[in-house]
């Protein structure tokens, strides 16, 4: 008996010292190492993760790390790719924290009413005052709500114009560039003059960008608005009687010379795979 209270006494013990050897080694695991320790260039990697907000926050620790202007310069390309300054920045030894302050009031303000925006951003030097800089601006950013944008583009139709010929379609099969053509400029609610021109201008440059394809301009328009009304006939709860690939490729080769069976057939293969040319709004 003694024995046995022995051995659990001994047993009691080791595994108290493993628990206290396991709590000290997870202790130093996880604690966080001082940025200010580390090689300058190993502190900017780890705080290149951050968004601006939790890199404000940490300057409050690591000031000269935090503030460096690698850091902002990244994260101001990240959110607006293009905006002039840019080409003049170098000159003029202006802060990227400061301009990512600036450009994201400005992004607000064109949030909230996209004339009053764009009027911030020529004021403040943003950007110049021409339709291919304003399309640049708005093809590169990521902080303008897609609905501002078409509201924006929908009275500005020479924006419109620049935005859609730097895009790059080449070698995309059409549906999948109209799915590009509204990732870049939202479908309009209702169809009227802006979806109109947006398709225009939209089969010009995607027959620029594919001339081998054989299409022309016309076909190519009247087989965007083929694809439209497929993708809300297929994947529309309230259409009962879906059209069949037989149904499309009949009316299709109808409407669009050159467009031959095979081809048609594709078309209505990728709407009804893959969905809809125009994906709904996330502002």
């Amino acid at each position: 008996m003694g024995q046995a209270l022995w051995k659990i006494n001994n047993i009691e013990k080791n595994l108290e010292k493993n628990l206290e050897k396991n709590t000290k080694q997870n202790n130093a695991v996880t604690k966080f190492q001082d940025l200010q320790n580390l090689p300058p260039e190993l502190g900017l990697a780890v705080l290149s993760h951050l968004n601006a907000t939790d890199l404000c926050l940490a300057a409050c620790v690591w000031d000269n790390l935090a503030n460096d202007e690698l850091l902002w310069m990244g994260l101001c390309k990240d959110s607006w790719g293009y905006v002039s300054i840019y080409k003049r920045i170098q000159n003029q030894k202006v802060s990227f924290k400061k301009l990512y302050m600036v450009l994201d009031e400005a992004s607000l303000t064109f949030n909230g009413d996209a004339f009053e925006g764009e009027e911030y951003l020529f004021r403040q030097g943003l950007l110049e005052n021409s339709p291919m800089e304003i399309a640049k601006f708005l093809h590169l950013t990521k902080k303008i709500k897609p609905s501002k944008k078409r509201e924006y583009l929908n009275q500005r139709r020479d924006v419109l114009d620049k935005l859609v010929h730097l895009q790059n379609f080449e070698m995309q099969f059409l549906p999948n560039a109209l799915r590009n053509l509204f990732g870049t400029i939202s479908a309009p609610e209702q169809r009227g003059g802006l979806l109109t021109e947006m398709m225009e201008k939209f089969s010009e440059r995607f027959c620029l960008c594919n001339p081998n394809l054989g299409l022309s301009k016309d076909t190519v328009f009247v087989l965007c608005f083929s694809l439209i009304m497929l993708s809300v006939d297929l994947t529309s709860p309230a259409v009962k009687n879906k059209m069949s690939k037989r149904e499309f490729i009949k009316n299709t080769k109808r409407a669009a010379l050159g467009v031959d069976e095979d081809f048609a057939g594709h078309l209505y293969d990728n709407i009804y795979l893959i969905g809809h040319v125009a994906r709904e709004d996330i502002d």
